[in-house]
């Protein structure tokens, strides 16, 4: 995977702005969208600039996905930050990111918190640096009220890793699949949210990378050939519009 990166900022530009209005979808019908924001490296190598000022660019975009998904009638939205992967590449990148990542959950958790925007963290905990740990659970408590719109962002996540851990803690019992997503939701932290109804990947690549293995399993997918950091609410409008015109039978006979 390339770069399934960077929620965050470290200029005002990438942290600044209103989360934007919110529209009147009925709950029942609001998606969950997953987005893997791919694409940062190669977008600032095309510029002819660092990787981490790509990283800084798909801040930005991911600022302006969030602010515009309440109002396009999302219900959750789940954007893949850092996977568990990503530890394999230059430490002092791994270190910038996760900065970037606590800077925004500092900044954009009193503005979400004003608009009714819940930020939760999924992922493995324990590797993270202790200020980010902190900087999460800041966001988290101050958020944790707030209804309108769920925002997950996973950082160091793997989807098959929570898998065994789910299927760890249930071995040996009898368990159906509710139990078992239960178990899953558990394993990844955070609150269990409904299955993934759209999975987004920009970048140009046609794969999931270990995200929300379990919860896609009737995902529809679009895939888009523009690089994350070049994304914004017209793309996901336009993705929106293609999942709602697809006819989703799951597996059984319209």
């Amino acid at each position: 995977m390339d770069d399934p990166v960077a929620t965050s900022a470290s200029t005002p530009d990438a942290t600044s702005g209103a989360i934007g209005p919110r529209t009147t979808v009925p709950p029942a019908v609001r998606p969950h969208v997953a987005i893997v924001m791919d694409g940062n490296g190669r977008w600032a190598r095309a510029r002819g600039l660092p990787r981490f000022a790509g990283h800084r660019a798909g801040a930005l975009a991911a600022r302006r996905v969030v602010e515009a998904a309440g109002n396009l009638g999302v219900g959750v939205l789940t954007l893949f930050a850092f996977s568990s992967d990503n530890w394999r590449r230059p430490s002092g990148e791994v270190r910038r990111v996760l900065g970037l990542i606590r800077r925004f959950l500092r900044v954009q958790s009193p503005r979400c918190a004003k608009e009714g925007v819940r930020l939760v963290v999924i992922g493995r905990r324990d590797r993270l640096p202790a200020s980010l740990v902190r900087g999460i659970e800041a966001a988290e408590a101050t958020t944790a009220a707030c209804s309108d719109l769920l925002v997950r962002v996973a950082v160091d996540y793997s989807a098959r890793d929570a898998i065994v851990a789910a299927a760890a803690q249930l071995a040996g019992g009898a368990y159906d699949r509710d139990a078992f997503g239960r178990e899953l939701a558990a394993a990844a932290g955070g609150p269990r949210v409904p299955d993934v109804d759209l999975f987004l990947r920009p970048g140009g690549e046609r794969r999931l990378s270990d995200f929300l293995l379990w919860e896609s399993a009737y995902a529809e997918l679009v895939f888009l050939d523009r690089m994350w950091p070049d994304v914004g609410p017209d793309d996901l409008a336009a993705a929106l519009a293609e999942f709602r015109a697809r006819d989703r039978r799951f597996g059984t006979v319209k």
